[in-house]
């Protein structure tokens, strides 16, 4: 039984394609593309984008242990929903991914309930303590794709650095969170005119530039991949940047409320808008934007990070950090990056589907004959209004509640069968 997708705009950056063609799936896999092909089953894609399915490097799946927030069958078909066909999940669970017997059960439960391909990232630390390091060989034996602490920032400098060493013999990516919390404290939003006009405590851009610089030197001195999650600051942004210059095995990402958004935003005191790193200046948020630009920011990611309304009904400071991102990536990416001139969409499909997907050594991110029928297809001139009852997410807590956005996920297939079509 062969799948025939007609008529689309092929962009699929791993082969430079940029084209009105169709292509024909067989047994999961991508069979042919060309013109005048012919399948058993047809779907009439005219005027859409069809592109690789999207890959996300930072997701919060929240099983096993906080599925009141989100579980695996509904953060996948989050993701099916926005365009993406394989998600990183984090491992602050509880208890958290520093067992193998756990990674094993994460890919079991995606297995038979999951909307997109489930990529566990294990931890560093044995329950994220930053002391004892995990067996990160029975881990990526057991199927992690990377090592993170996340949002428990390594703070030993030594165990760093054994980290980056074993890491490097088993080729997996350290995932870090950067951030000296001996700086940001107790702090609630970004440090500076504004937490001071409105009286909220700061958290110093220096808390997540002084990790970003001993992270690139690492790299250096290890060789290890290190990977730095959701950057924020200007001048971390041109810390990676002299880092790559400098030849650091290093890779980079950041989240569409770093590029669209800045610290003004908890004016009103919405705590949709408190998250880890926080909102920056504005200078941060164009610095962001011309990492993105100019390639020293390598993948945007969306640290969705559900959390449940009553969690986030509280005043600001007693609130959790974190929002979600799945059902509005790329639309908001395609809204503020494609349709405003300053990224192609080709670049754009780069950053949030063949980067992922070469940056945690997985397959996908391709559309080249033989590579797995992971495809997203965009109505890419589609309006719509973000309203979070609609999100298929256990959780709405987002920074874009009735923004008004261009672009939109319509069919998500993953190897080739449809696990999402716009209702």
């Amino acid at each position: 039984m062969t799948k025939l997708l007609k008529g689309a705009r092929i962009i699929d950056p791993s082969q430079n394609m940029d084209a009105i063609a169709d292509l024909l799936i067989e047994d999961g896999k991508v069979a042919a593309i060309g013109e005048g092909l012919s399948g058993d089953e047809v779907v009439d894609c005219t005027g859409l984008v069809l592109s690789p399915g999207l890959i996300d490097l930072h997701v919060h799946l929240r099983e096993p242990g906080q599925e009141y927030k989100e579980d695996i069958e509904s953060g996948t078909m989050a993701a099916a929903a926005g365009g993406v066909t394989g998600v990183v999940c984090m491992p602050n669970t509880v208890p958290p991914i520093d067992d193998p017997v756990i990674v094993r059960g994460i890919l079991q439960r995606a297995a038979e309930v999951g909307k997109a391909r489930v990529y566990p990232a294990a931890a560093v630390t044995r329950n994220l303590q930053d002391e004892g390091l995990t067996d990160m060989a029975a881990l990526k034996q057991a199927g992690a794709v990377a090592v993170t602490d996340d949002a428990h920032p390594l703070a030993l400098a030594g165990v760093l650095r054994r980290a980056c060493e074993y890491a490097q013999m088993f080729k997996l990516p350290v995932m870090l969170h950067c951030e000296d919390k001996t700086l940001s404290g107790e702090g609630f939003m970004n440090e500076g005119y504004t937490s001071t006009e409105i009286g909220l405590k700061g958290m110093p851009t220096i808390a997540e530039d002084i990790h970003v610089s001993r992270n690139c030197t690492m790299s250096l001195y290890t060789g290890a991949h290190v990977h730095m999650l959701h950057v924020s600051s200007a001048f971390s942004v041109d810390l990676i940047r002299k880092a790559k210059a400098r030849g650091a095995n290093v890779t980079a990402e950041t989240c569409p409320h770093y590029f669209t958004l800045t610290d003004e935003a908890c004016v009103g005191y919405d705590t949709n808008f408190k998250m880890n790193p926080p909102l920056r200046d504005e200078a941060s948020r164009l610095a962001v934007l011309e990492g993105l630009l100019d390639g020293t920011i390598d993948a945007i990611s969306t640290d969705h990070a559900p959390h449940a309304k009553m969690e986030k009904d509280k005043e600001f400071g007693y609130a959790p950090f974190g929002v979600v991102g799945l059902e509005t990536s790329f639309a908001v990416s395609y809204t503020y990056l494609v349709k405003t001139g300053k990224m192609s969409l080709m670049e754009l499909i780069n950053k949030m589907s063949t980067m992922p997907a070469r940056i945690i050594g997985v397959p996908g991110g391709s559309l080249k004959v033989g590579c797995v029928a992971d495809i997203a297809l965009f109505d890419i001139n589609q309006e719509w209004t973000v309203d979070p009852d609609q999100f298929y997410s256990k959780s709405q807590n987002t920074t874009f509640k009735g923004w008004p956005l261009t672009g939109r996920a319509v069919h998500t297939l993953l190897g080739g069968e449809t696990v999402y079509q716009l209702r």
